[in-house]
């Protein structure tokens, strides 16, 4: 899909996805959180979520699978690998609060990610996709 896909918003824009989500609210008591890597290590992303399900590029999952599978995937390449999770406390479309916290702006892109963002989150049905997310059994990975 390229950078008009979701793949941006697994590669550095992962704040604007949620940003918009959080600015339009699809479904009611979201919240932003941030997955913060230990210093010197990379690995940050941004996420929705009521606290047991999230909201990312990937659509929806159990909040614990998805911190579960970011965690894997950059311990899994890079020993020593831990992050902490914070919340967000930062309007995320705002440019001049993302800069102060080495975050780009959604107009500091080469093309303005904000129309992907839309397109993301309106083409999902997110009671069905939030409800399945919820139900989902079985052991994280």
């Amino acid at each position: 899909m390229g950078s008009a896909g979701p793949h941006l918003f697994g590669f550095g824009a992962c704040h604007i996805l949620a940003g918009f989500y959080l600015q339009h609210r699809p479904l009611p008591g979201f919240f932003a959180e941030r997955i913060v890597p230990d210093d010197g290590f990379a690995g940050a992303h941004v996420f929705a979520t009521d606290g047991f399900v999230a909201f990312d590029f990937h659509g929806y999952s159990r909040r614990d699978r998805l911190l579960a599978h970011h965690d894997k995937g950059w311990s899994a390449h890079n020993p020593g690998w831990h992050s902490r999770i914070e919340p967000v406390d930062v309007d995320l479309l705002d440019t001049a609060a993302l800069n102060a916290r080495k975050m780009l702006g959604p107009d500091q892109y080469l093309h303005d990610p904000r129309p992907r963002a839309s397109a993301f989150v309106q083409r999902r049905d997110h009671v069905r996709d939030a409800k399945q997310a919820r139900q989902s059994a079985g052991p994280t990975s």
